[in-house]
């Protein structure tokens, strides 16, 4: 039987990591669920909301684990499999680690979908494994109202060298690694709205492995890493400050944007997670008083397979920028520092 070819984003109610649970649903979920428990080898368990689970094996090997999946926020079946896929890789790199293998999620509705989009799909998902050098080495499907693929994937690193989002240090220099404004981007392309040249740009951003996060394990200058995804930079950066009892002060003006970003936030291409990011956390957050509301939301935006926010150390700060630029990582700035005081985040 013959399936009507359908765009993806017409099947999912929301895209890529807007699809996340807003972070007050989350916490109330995972209130009364008990702690990992006493067990010494569990380096980083679900205490801090950090990007990965940490396993000691022993004084020289960790073992990492995490997943990730979502419903498709673009039409095109490889590059939703690509983004998926870059986007769960990237919590081993936030974590200092090294992917080794993946196994794949799969969820699809039956008889909506012609199989050879899902094939596309799976490739997508594929060909990004393999330019992180991991097999996909197995996984998992089920028939589902609405599309869903992503990865759980593992990865290996040294107990010293354990990336937390909990180390940044007072005085330390925050360093963001891709452009904000994802969230929008995909809002417009539910609508049809996109601007010229703006697809290209967004798939090269949200396909581009944060593998630069691995190699950064070995610097001790470097104190703490997260990767910007669904609660973005502010709900990520709030993880961070609180998990290191520090204040976070944000530079609006250094902030890197995707170039149609801002312009599509004033025209209303807010995505309905931003509402619900800003709802769950902005009672943490210090705003100049002018801010208008389409700015809060773009800080509150989702990004999907987003940046590296890192704190080093101020005085390497900006060979370390230098350095992730060379990388291969364009829009890579210096964005604000860490200081003594509660755990908040301040934006001048």
């Amino acid at each position: 039987m013959d399936v009507p070819m359908i765009r993806l984003t017409e099947l999912a109610h929301g895209g890529g990591c807007g699809c996340k649970l807003a972070p007050s649903v989350l916490q109330s979920l995972l209130a009364d669920q008990p702690m990992a428990g006493p067990f010494a080898q569990l380096l980083v368990g679900s205490e801090t909301a950090d990007d990965a689970a940490v396993w000691k094996v022993d004084e020289n090997l960790t073992v990492m684990a995490t997943t990730d999946f979502f419903m498709p926020m673009v039409d095109d079946p490889e590059d939703f499999g690509r983004i998926a896929a870059t986007n769960a890789i990237s919590d081993i790199y936030a974590m200092g680690g090294k992917p080794i293998m993946a196994l794949a999620i799969l969820g699809m509705p039956i008889g909506k979908l012609d199989p050879s989009v899902v094939r596309r799909i799976l490739a997508g998902g594929a060909a990004i494994c393999a330019e992180a050098g991991i097999p996909v080495a197995g996984g998992h499907s089920i028939d589902c109202p609405e599309p869903v693929y992503g990865l759980a994937v593992i990865g290996l690193g040294r107990p010293d060298r354990v990336l937390r989002n909990t180390g940044a240090r007072a005085g330390d220099a925050l360093i963001l690694t891709k452009g904000l404004g994802v969230g929008v981007y995909s809002a417009a392309i539910k609508k049809g709205l996109l601007p010229e040249g703006a697809y290209a740009e967004m798939i090269a951003t949200t396909t581009l492995l944060n593998r630069v996060g691995g190699e950064l394990a070995a610097d001790p200058a470097v104190h703490g890493v997260t990767d910007v995804t669904g609660f973005g930079i502010l709900g990520h950066g709030l993880e961070m400050a609180r998990g290191s009892g520090l204040t976070l002060t944000i530079d609006r003006a250094a902030l890197p944007f995707l170039q149609h970003a801002e312009a599509l936030a004033q025209q209303g291409f807010i995505t309905g997670a931003s509402h619900r990011n800003w709802d769950s956390y902005g009672e943490g957050v210090e705003l100049p008083a002018d801010c208008p509301d389409w700015e809060r939301l773009l800080l509150a935006d989702p990004q999907t397979s987003g940046g590296l926010l890192i704190a080093c150390a101020a005085e390497a700060a900006d060979g370390l920028v230098e350095r992730i630029l060379a990388a291969g990582y364009p829009l890579a700035r210096r964005i604000g520092r860490a200081e003594a005081g509660p755990g908040r985040i301040v934006v001048r």
